[in-house]
């Protein structure tokens, strides 16, 4: 007979709920601060009169279990509240991408089913374009930092301040089925509509307590614990923030939201309130980095994790050099997100800098309850010596089980019982993976594959490269070459040349194939990037290889 507990009648069934990461920290630590900008500052405890007046309000206007609550604002304290009220009522937060064109917001809309709308006062000029052409909204809420009244041509059900100072404070939120859905968004695709993601409560639970248990076990280094004060300075419309407002609020540190990203504003938090913890695409560091005002700013405190795109040596040379603790995660919208994280050992952060770098820009270890593996073409688990490649396929309790409403793509990810990232990757003995390229973006040169990743890399070292994009271009004789596209520094002049004997060293020392020599390089004055701020590689291979 299986050994299998049971419980009696009246034992307590504990699901795993977003309530239960809400409730004990507010118990624990009622007095820390959450603040919003340089402007508001709430503790935990009026944080959570808050959400239950939030929650309260939602439940008056007619929102009930199952309905989709729509919010488009910027990194505030209203959206962290959000966060925890509206799937805490049994509905679904449906975080849209404010950057997607006004057809792909109707589209999103639309698909999620969206029943109420919280925007940001920013956003009305979009919101006349669209109304109009949502079909499913049937309330509007306005979000705003000012006590000044919304333009006369809107007229919305509720003000969102309003609305809470009008609602009572809800104490019990309902228990229900923890496979519940919680959120939905959409991913930022290259190519045709954005496909729905969406995750249950016990996902977002077993992320958060196992991404905060990763996060954590560092004792020297990129450690996130209860005495950091955390800024994101991801958007918390982009994969719940990776999740990590989640753990903040869980371990009941001290947050800190920048709302819309002002460079200036940025550093500005960091020296005030002290920042140690953030995560961010490169693009935002570097764009910090270059402010005059970062010249000011001690940022020996500050722990820095890094996704969304590469982290190139010289971005993470240069925030060493800055003392920041930097280093790369990894995930994608799909996993909720975070897999990996490149924490060093004792031994390992007595390297060098530039050594120390190599290690911090490689995709990292799995974090606990995460089963990850290399797959050639036949599914075949690849060898584990930093050299043979293959696509990163995982498994772990909170993977998203498909795409909203699109049995096809859902089938396609999940192939085969595991999750199917299209990244392709190495891995050394430790267990370490480094990213090579997306299967989509490898270059294929006669007979050999070329990372992009790899070659881009290479090319920034150069003083006068800003930011350069590798991508196949097509070749009568080859098949394909790549392709540098290439953005200078302000004032600066490089050739061609200049950058193509770079990648000619690099052959030389048989630390690129041979082929990488057919390199072409085109100088152009921007890189387009999609609305989370990766390079659009698609937009660029339209742009300049047809």
């Amino acid at each position: 007979m299986p050994n299998l507990i049971t419980r009696t009648e009246s034992a307590y069934a504990d699901s795993l709920l977003i309530k239960s990461l809400f409730e004990a920290p507010i118990g624990r630590n009622p007095d820390q601060e959450i603040l919003y900008r340089d402007e508001k500052r709430f503790t935990y405890r009026q944080f959570r009169e808050r959400v239950g007046r939030l929650a309260s309000a939602l439940k008056n206007m007619g929102v009930k279990e199952g309905d989709t609550v729509a919010v488009m604002d910027f990194d505030t304290h209203r959206y962290l509240e959000c966060y925890f009220a509206i799937p805490m009522i049994g509905a679904v937060l449906h975080t849209v991408n404010i950057r997607l064109s006004p057809e792909q917001l109707i589209y999103t809309m639309d698909h999620a089913e969206d029943d109420v709308l919280l925007i940001n006062a920013e956003f009305l000029p979009v919101l006349d374009h669209i109304k109009k052409r949502i079909d499913t909204v049937k309330k509007f809420v306005l979000m705003k930092d000012d006590h000044k009244p919304a333009a006369a041509e809107y007229v919305f059900d509720f003000e969102y301040e309003d609305m809470l100072a009008s609602s009572s404070v809800m104490t019990e939120f309902p228990d229900f089925d923890e496979n519940t859905r919680a959120t939905t968004f959409y991913t930022t695709g290259t190519t045709g509509m954005p496909k729905g993601v969406y995750f249950s409560h016990r996902q977002l639970v077993l992320h958060t307590l196992a991404a905060s248990a990763s996060l954590s076990s560092s004792h020297s280094q990129g450690s996130f614990h209860r005495d950091d004060v955390y800024m994101p300075i991801t958007p918390m419309f982009h994969v719940h923030a990776w999740g990590i407002p989640y753990i903040a609020t869980f371990l009941g540190v001290k947050q800190v939201y920048p709302g819309k990203y002002v460079p200036d504003l940025l550093l500005k938090l960091i020296e005030t309130e002290r920042i140690t913890f953030s995560h961010c695409v490169p693009t935002i560091l570097h764009m910090l980095l270059k402010s005059p005002m970062s010249e000011k700013i001690d940022f020996s405190k500050w722990k820095v994790v890094i996704g969304g795109s590469a982290l190139t040596k010289q971005l993470c040379t240069a925030a060493l050099n800055r003392g920041i603790d930097i280093y790369s995660g990894y995930g994608m919208s799909e996993t909720c997100p975070v897999l990996t994280l490149a924490f060093l050992s004792a031994a390992e952060l007595k390297l060098p800098l530039e050594a120390q770098a190599a290690l911090r820009c490689r995709t990292g270890s799995p974090i606990g309850l995460v089963s990850l593996k290399l797959a050639d073409d036949l599914s075949s688990e690849i060898d584990s010596d930093d050299k043979a490649s293959g696509e990163v396929l995982v498994r772990t309790p909170w993977l998203t089980q498909g795409y909203l409403k699109d049995h096809t793509n859902s089938e396609k990810l999940w192939a085969g019982g595991w999750l199917h990232t299209n990244d392709i990757a190495s891995r050394n003995e430790a267990g370490s993976i480094r990213i090579t390229d997306r299967k989509k973006d490898l270059i294929k040169v006669g007979g050999e594959w070329l990372s992009s990743l790899e070659i881009e890399d290479i090319i920034a070292y150069h003083p006068g490269v800003a930011e350069s994009a590798v991508v196949g271009q097509a070749d009568e004789q080859w098949g394909e070459i790549p392709l540098a596209l290439t953005v200078l520094k302000p004032g600066v002049t490089v050739s061609d040349r200049e950058i193509i004997n770079i990648i000619r060293d690099y052959v030389d020392r048989g630390l690129l194939p041979k082929e990488a020599i057919l390199l072409k390089v085109r100088i152009i004055e921007a890189i387009d990037k999609t609305s989370v701020g990766k390079v659009n590689k698609v937009a660029l291979r339209e742009k300049y290889t047809k």
